[in-house]
């Protein structure tokens, strides 16, 4: 019987890689997407051919949007075995210079949203003593960033709830787990220059950013039958930069 996998921010750099890579391993796989609406369509089209995957609109900082891509997913595909919590967003300026408006949302859309969707997908998983739970955070959240206040603390806020799950959904058959991720080569770097991109690997052991694809990895590891003893834990990917 193949798994079934939810995945917000599908259309992304990590979260297509993750995509691809979890149809890859058998999954069927529903792709969440906010505005990426066109994209999301013309990603649907290339893998409907080989894969069994559908899309569906979730605005992870929306409750009521979450819970109907939730329903939607078990009613297409009859349960969820997989979440991977991907939606994100970041943020670049002194904390003194940001809005409330700019601050809420940076923190709704990276750690309410991994609230939301847990939320709604545990009560299948614990009727199914079954589900895995995937959260993406960053190597911000273990030791922070300037000019990153926000993003820092919602993706440290992210590793706190995945432990605190964990330990809560212990009984439940339900795992919990986290990828901290380094400097990925993703649309998220672009509103850095090409001199503090090089910054960036000068500063990374493995002189190099990271590949979506060395995530989607880790995501699959997480979520593979081999990884069954696995819970409450951080998987660094970041390239040696913290350690």
């Amino acid at each position: 019987m193949k798994k079934i996998a939810l995945i917000t921010g599908a259309c992304g750099g990590i979260g297509l890689a993750t995509v691809k890579r979890l149809c890859a391993d058998g999954y069927s796989v529903m792709l969440g997407y906010n505005s990426a609406k066109d994209r999301a369509s013309q990603i649907l089209a290339e893998l409907v051919l080989n894969y069994d995957v559908d899309t569906v609109h979730i605005d992870v900082s929306d409750s009521e949007s979450v819970h109907i891509a939730v329903n939607r997913t078990v009613e297409r595909f009859g349960r969820i075995d997989l979440l991977v919590n991907n939606a994100g967003l970041s943020y670049s300026g002194l904390l003194m210079d940001m809005s409330d408006e700019d601050w809420a949302r940076v923190l709704d859309v990276n750690l309410t949203g991994v609230f939301y969707c847990s939320r709604a997908v545990l009560p299948a998983m614990l009727k199914n003593h079954s589900g895995k739970i995937i959260n993406i955070s960053s190597m911000w959240g273990q030791t922070g960033a300037a000019l990153e206040v926000a993003y820092s603390a919602a993706k440290a806020g992210v590793i706190g709830l995945t432990k605190a799950l964990a330990k809560e959904m212990s009984h439940g058959g339900i795992t919990v787990n986290a990828i901290a991720c380094g400097a990925i080569d993703t649309p998220m770097l672009s509103c850095y220059s090409d001199e503090e991109i090089k910054e960036f690997k000068d500063e990374i052991p493995l002189g190099r950013l990271g590949y979506p694809d060395e995530i989607a990895a880790a995501v699959s590891y997480l979520a593979s039958k081999e990884a069954d003893y696995i819970t409450g834990q951080v998987l660094s990917v970041n390239g040696g930069m913290v350690i």
